[in-house]
């Protein structure tokens, strides 16, 4: 696989799920690494060997992001440590709708919250209806009766 394969396979992983801004500097963050490391000496194959899979690659990075956007953030020492940032009540949580499977959660919620208040109208008025329509009537006849 060469340099540019790479990285058209993983801006092609991370398009679903990232802003293209954020693709675009994850893809000339990995560009830029390629480049410094081939600039000391090391071939193109050794350094896309080192880097692995572009797909696992952008699974590590959407990860990232959603603990990012969480409250959480990742470091590594001597392994891999999680550690949970201090959150503050002025914390602003955003739920961004940026693919099409939150989309398509949303418009499913939606309808299912309309069928559900069609079927309690619904049901309101059959409970009602057979004791108001007889009341109308009686109130119409008396009022026609009158006149």
């Amino acid at each position: 696989m060469s340099k540019n394969e790479f990285l058209a396979k993983l801006k092609e992983a991370l398009e679903m799920d990232l802003s293209s801004r954020k693709v675009e500097e994850q893809v000339a963050f990995y560009r830029q690494y390629i480049n410094e490391e081939i600039g000391k000496g090391r071939t193109e194959a050794e350094v896309l060997e080192e880097l692995g899979d572009p797909w696992v690659i952008s699974r590590n990075i959407l990860s990232t992001e959603e603990m990012e956007t969480s409250g959480e953030y990742v470091y590594e020492e001597s392994g891999n440590a999680y550690e949970r940032k201090d959150s503050s009540h002025n914390d602003i949580r955003v739920f961004q709708i940026d693919s099409w499977w939150k989309k398509a959660l949303i418009i499913i919620a939606v309808l299912g919250i309309l069928c559900l208040v069609f079927s309690i109208v619904t049901g309101i008025v059959r409970l009602i209806a057979p004791i108001a329509i007889p009341v109308i009537l009686i109130i119409l006849l008396v009022k026609i009766w009158k006149k």
